[in-house]
């Protein structure tokens, strides 16, 4: 695979706007760990290997343990998962998948009992904010274990 451009060096002013996005998210109280499972996943379901390897290795070095991360595509199945991360899980599969799922109310009302509005918006915006990179990532062919230095996605 041969990448198509450096979108940090061909758009600097949109790229610093996408950082600051993505510093406003990981800024707004929700956990580190919760953050890198979201991004995982939605990663997997748009099959980012850049983001996938970007994030599981940000995972791995905060303390995430691999097999939480290698039953991620299986979340449902498996036991190590909290409620919280669950429901988390759940919304980040309905969003990513949007014009398919159509954001059931099922999923929307799961959040409730483990995230209050602010965070259930906070969340939406986690996993509108990966989709972005990972669409990036995709579309210009970025490289897994090749980031930018001021890829912070």
């Amino acid at each position: 695979m041969t990448p198509r451009l450096n979108y940090f060096a061909t758009a600097p002013q949109l790229m610093q706007a996408m950082l600051g996005l993505e510093r406003t998210v990981a800024g707004s109280g929700l956990e580190h760990s919760l953050i890198e499972l979201v991004k995982t996943r939605a990663s997997q379901i748009n099959g980012c290997a850049f983001c996938i390897d970007l994030h599981t290795r940000d995972a791995l070095k905060a303390g995430e343990s691999p097999a939480r991360l290698f039953l991620l595509d299986a979340w449902r199945e498996a036991p190590c998962y909290s409620g919280r991360e669950r429901a988390a899980l759940a919304w980040t599969e309905a969003l990513t998948l949007v014009a398919q799922t159509r954001a059931p109310d099922e999923d929307y009302e799961a959040l409730r009992p483990h995230f209050t509005e602010p965070e259930i918006v906070a969340l939406s915006l986690l996993i509108a904010t990966i989709n972005a990179w990972n669409r990036l990532a995709i579309g210009f062919r970025s490289i897994p274990g090749e980031a930018p230095a001021s890829a912070a996605a």
